[in-house]
């Protein structure tokens, strides 16, 4: 299992919530099933667009549990979750915590407060968090752009290469080709790299990437497989046309606030997730209505993840 490489698309899910701002747990099996049917292989809970660094410590262990009962009986369907980065402390607890209840995965990402010096110091951070479960994959979520930690992850994979024996990859939320491409020619892609930036995944496929991390996978999954297969055909023109239909889709999210539009993208799908928490801002219910326009006139039918929820929410 450790040498297991993620394919396909694995969604990364938002944190649903109520009205009241309380976790909203009941839609997770929903959840879980319209992302399979849609074509998801796996889905990365706690992160950004789940708002990790948002929950408590024990609302991460309720998501977590959310997720593992929902996809019990789902071997083909990977779920990895954020452990965090600030308090390293934490972080065991939830990785020990994720073993027990049989997630597939763990990440760890660079506390964004106390940074690390160098990719020495990152690489001894790792080693204490994946060495509380040996057994289970651990993957270091890279995402500079959030954390600070500008740091090069081939300079990392060196550093933990042949020292973490459960370190399988990189989750690589960057636009650095240089680097991502170092990391998947090390040591005879001995590594799992899997891409995070949606609106440049056709790049990452010409480099050999096979699986990706995403937000807008979550609303957006045909798009994308379809992306995927016509890169695959070698019909460029029709991927190209496709990358640029998901960068159309994903400059709204920029139009209207940020990261809390893609629960607004949800609530067009049928599937409420609620609001994000602070200090994120949600747009008001005028601008929800200038949004839903803008995403009719970008054809969002014709590439719209689709299910039929109602019938999903009564299983």
């Amino acid at each position: 299992m450790l040498n297991t490489k993620l394919q396909g698309l694995i969604a990364a899910p938002f944190t649903p919530f109520d009205p009241s701002g309380k976790l909203n747990l009941s839609i997770i099996q929903a959840y879980y099933q319209f992302l399979k049917s849609n074509g998801v292989t796996g889905a990365f809970i706690c992160g950004s667009t789940g708002e990790g660094v948002s929950l408590t410590r024990e609302e991460k262990m309720e998501v977590a549990e959310a997720w593992a009962t929902a996809t019990k009986n789902d071997q083909d369907f990977k779920v990895m979750t954020l452990l965090g980065g600030t308090c390293l402390a934490d972080c065991k607890v939830l990785a020990k915590h994720a073993a027990e209840i049989g997630l597939y995965g763990i990440s760890f990402t660079a506390p964004s407060y106390f940074k690390p010096s160098n990719v020495w110091v990152l690489a001894e951070m790792c080693a204490e968090i994946a060495s509380e479960v040996p057994e289970m994959p651990f993957y270091y979520y890279h995402i500079p752009v959030l954390t600070g930690a500008n740091l090069n992850m081939i300079d990392l994979l060196e550093a933990v290469d042949g020292k973490i024996p459960n370190f399988a990859g990189v989750k690589y939320t960057h636009e650095d080709f240089m680097d991502f491409l170092s990391c998947m020619s090390f040591r005879n892609n001995k590594y799992d790299m899997l891409w995070g930036r949606d609106e440049n995944m056709l790049s990452a496929l010409v480099l050999g990437a096979k699986g990706a991390v995403g937000s807008t996978f979550n609303y957006l999954t045909p798009l994308y497989s379809r992306l995927i297969e016509a890169f695959e055909q070698n019909d460029l023109k029709t991927a190209v046309a496709l990358q640029q239909k998901s960068i159309d889709f994903i400059r709204l999210l920029g139009k209207y606030g940020g990261i809390a539009t893609g629960k607004a993208y949800m609530k067009m799908i049928g599937l409420d997730c609620g609001e994000f928490r602070l200090p994120v801002k949600n747009m008001d219910a005028a601008a929800f209505e200038r949004f839903k326009t803008d995403v009719e006139n970008l054809d969002f039918e014709g590439f719209k993840s689709t299910a039929e929820l109602n019938k999903i929410e009564k299983v």
